[in-house]
């Protein structure tokens, strides 16, 4: 009974922010200071308890990376030429194409990396961004391990960008094979670049704020 009472009074504890106690905490370092300083004495950084400008750059680098995403995928990522044939291939023609010559295992990491990670990443970031704008009924702590799932795996997406230019290093034998690499990757590395600012644009702690908010509403 004891531990139970202490489990309901835990439950019902109001979230206290960092703001609420006079402090912020530098973005860099992760060194807190009083609200007022200017900035962080270790690294030098900028401190505000709020970026209170961070959606509009998110929505604006995810609108951008979303529009260099479509000709990434309707553009060739790669240009074979093999004696006298060449081919062309986007990247979902690339993935069935090396799982039609047994190459599955390489060809489902192309298609998760290229396809689903950034079509995830665009729905997440702007899931969390509306949910800040929106409060939703997600815990804050499960939509911050999102973002941080997000952050984290943002780097990844360019492993076709990688494989195109290992590729086209490595197969050059003049005019007997090449590959060499076509304009989606330039636009597909744009896509992830963007989308990454995106991710790095957001500040997560009005998540927190607006679930306070909530509660108190």
């Amino acid at each position: 009974m004891q531990m139970d009472n202490m489990e309901d009074t835990g439950r019902q504890t109001p979230l206290v922010t960092a703001r609420q106690e006079g402090l912020v905490a530098c973005t860099r370092c992760t060194r807190v200071w009083p609200i007022g300083t200017d900035r962080c004495a270790r690294c030098g950084t900028a401190l505000r308890s709020r970026d209170r400008g961070s959606l509009q750059r998110v929505w604006a680098w995810l609108a951008v990376g979303m529009i260099c995403y479509i000709p990434a995928n309707v553009y060739p990522m790669l240009r074979t030429r093999v004696l006298f044939n060449s081919s062309d291939d986007t990247i979902i023609e690339g993935a069935i194409e090396l799982a039609s010559h047994g190459a599955v295992g390489i060809a489902i990491v192309i298609f998760v990396a290229s396809v689903m990670i950034p079509v995830g990443k665009f729905v997440a970031i702007a899931w969390l961004a509306y949910s800040v704008a929106k409060p939703l009924s997600m815990e804050p702590h499960r939509r911050h391990k999102l973002y941080e799932v997000v952050e984290f795996i943002g780097r990844w997406s360019m492993i076709d960008v990688f494989v195109v230019a290992i590729l086209s290093a490595l197969v050059q034998l003049n005019f007997a094979a090449s590959i060499n690499p076509g304009p989606a990757a330039i636009t597909f590395a744009l896509s992830v670049i963007f989308t990454m600012l995106a991710a790095q644009s957001f500040d997560p702690r009005m998540i927190w704020d607006t679930n306070r908010e909530s509660l108190s509403g």
